[in-house]
């Protein structure tokens, strides 16, 4: 026969199983939040990068398509590039290259090559503006070099312009982001055209691109 417990006792050991259900019940819970936030993270697909609001995904034709609804104007399409003109980041006529590789219908890349400039005022300008910008938006670059090449620095205009035509000018700036990377560079095309391009690589795609690369190997 069990000994008669007094009514205090009863009541401790009532509030006691009580508080350590409530303890469990809400342990419990707290458990299956986490899981079910871990599960809703994990279900979630991958995102692209995004060039002008539109995920650099897809084919070079739907791709073109979605630039085209954005304002861009087609001025060729071949050996899987696609060439558009049209307005960017406020600077006129620049030109989009929108790349995948030939042997796979799938964009991965966008380059903006923006108009040809005659001075380094002018082209340092358009640099360290679009740079100004990127900082705002994505933070201070990944990686970033701005030098000349050259035995000494250039110190006037013309002779910075000279080292650009002659691929000595080194100003790059590189921002590393989860859904890519993004390049900022000045450029030139032969002995004539200077200017500055700004490329967009989608993380995603350009695994793929070059896990078929590797495959050919």
């Amino acid at each position: 026969m069990l000994p008669p417990f007094s009514k205090s006792f009863l009541l401790t050991l009532c509030t006691y199983f009580h508080k350590t259900f409530i303890m469990k019940t809400k342990f419990f819970i707290a458990i299956v939040f986490l899981f079910a936030c871990h599960l809703f993270a994990y279900s979630q697909p991958p995102e692209h990068l995004n060039f002008k609001g539109v995920p650099i995904n897809g084919t070079l034709a739907e791709y073109v398509y979605k630039m085209k609804l954005n304002g861009f104007r087609i001025l060729k399409s071949e050996d899987g590039i696609a060439m558009l003109t049209g307005d960017f980041a406020g600077y006129k006529e620049c030109i989009i290259a929108v790349a995948t590789l030939k042997q796979k219908d799938l964009v991965y890349k966008i380059a903006v090559i923006f108009s040809n400039r005659e001075t380094w005022s002018t082209l340092s300008g358009n640099y360290f503006d679009l740079k100004k910008m990127l900082i705002e938006k994505y933070g201070r670059p990944s990686e970033e070099t701005e030098t000349f090449d050259s035995f000494t620095q250039p110190h006037d205009d013309g002779r910075r312009m000279y080292e650009v035509k002659f691929d000595n000018c080194k100003y790059s700036s590189t921002w590393n982001i989860d859904k890519g990377e993004i390049q900022l560079s000045i450029d030139h095309d032969n002995m004539i055209n200077c200017f500055v391009t700004l490329i967009y690589f989608d993380r995603i795609n350009n695994a793929i691109i070059k896990e078929k690369a590797k495959a050919d190997l």
